[in-house]
């Protein structure tokens, strides 16, 4: 009786006594036929023994067959049970902040799932803000966010790495009545006189305010004023409409009935969007976000500037690694 009996020679005679079919057996293990009974003929060398009575008609058990039975499925069992000790853990799921369900961040994730196979949870989270996004990522209760990350304090930005994704051409939200909203474009001038809702009181979106007061700085665009925070696109759509705010928002927005969303040009403003992670994480779920980032800047341009006039605050620039 050999001591090294190959493991699969015992799941080829366990499937062939379990069917006594040697079709169905071959089958249920994903071989072709005549290996598994190459692998039989090799078992029964090995231990000396005939399993098998075979006939036209029927396949049944020998005497030592039915002896080696319950030791295959003991022996197969513990090389199971063995494989499962060292077997690595499945990875948790990675938590990624999305902002809402539309545009550049949920064009990676959904293309990033496209790449990770189903052990392998890339779960989103649909609260807008790198601001707030950046502190939960510290505190280890959020994985990975998007958003401008020049905006964020230094000790903040120590702690995070991050990959630019796209130089996001901005655009304002209009009442469909509106005098500039039959215009395909809005130049900036344009806006001269008009107040913008920007996010301003909102904690968790101080980038994007900042980067709103920059934009609107020398031009006459005022800023609305303060506002709690808005939880969830259904009432963002509702306080919008109610009180008849313009807003700033990027040229992929959610839909909100009754406005119409038109790009801001003469010059383009950028709104810098970077995916942004703990320092030192590391998980298949973040090399496939990175990969796919690279991948649809790349085929779609996104990293490039618009030929035309456009804006980016300086820092912003260097940090997206944006030449003027």
């Amino acid at each position: 009786m050999p001591y090294d009996t190959d493991p699969r020679l015992l799941r080829a005679f366990l499937a062939v006594a379990e069917e006594l079919h040697f079709t169905r057996a071959a089958a249920r293990l994903y071989v072709a036929q005549q290996a598994l009974s190459r692998d039989i003929r090799r078992l029964e060398r090995e231990l000396g023994a005939a399993l098998f009575l075979r006939t036209t008609r029927q396949v049944a058990l020998t005497a030592d067959g039915t002896r080696l039975l319950p030791y295959a499925r003991r022996v197969v069992a513990a090389h199971d049970e063995l494989a499962d000790a060292f077997r690595a853990a499945p990875e948790r799921p990675l938590l990624v902040d999305v902002g809402v369900p539309i545009g550049t961040a949920h064009r990676v994730l959904e293309a990033a799932r496209e790449r990770v196979p189903d052990s392998c949870e890339l779960v989103a989270r649909f609260h807008s803000g790198l601001t707030g996004a950046a502190a939960e990522i510290a505190d280890g209760r959020l994985d990975v966010s998007f958003g401008r990350i020049a905006a964020l304090p230094p000790g903040v930005r120590a702690g995070l790495d991050h990959q630019p994704v796209r130089l996001e051409p901005m655009a304002v939200l209009l009442r469909a009545d509106h005098p500039l909203a039959a215009r395909p474009a809005v130049p900036l001038a344009e806006l001269a006189g008009e107040t913008l809702y920007a996010a301003a009181g909102n904690p968790q979106t101080a980038e994007w305010t900042d980067l709103a007061e920059r934009l609107f700085a020398g031009r006459g665009i005022a800023a609305a004023a303060p506002f709690p925070e808005i939880e969830g696109s259904q009432e963002f759509v509702r306080v919008v409409r109610k009180r008849g705010w313009s807003v700033l928002a990027s040229v992929e927005f959610i839909e909100v009935p009754g406005m119409v969303l038109r790009p801001l040009v003469d010059p383009v403003p950028l709104s810098p969007v970077s995916l942004v992670w703990r320092r030192g994480l590391r998980h298949p779920g973040l090399d496939a976000l990175r990969a796919s980032a690279r991948e649809l800047a790349r085929e779609r341009d996104w990293l490039t500037p618009p030929r035309s006039a456009w804006w980016l605050p300086e820092e912003d620039a260097r940090v997206m690694g944006v030449r003027r």
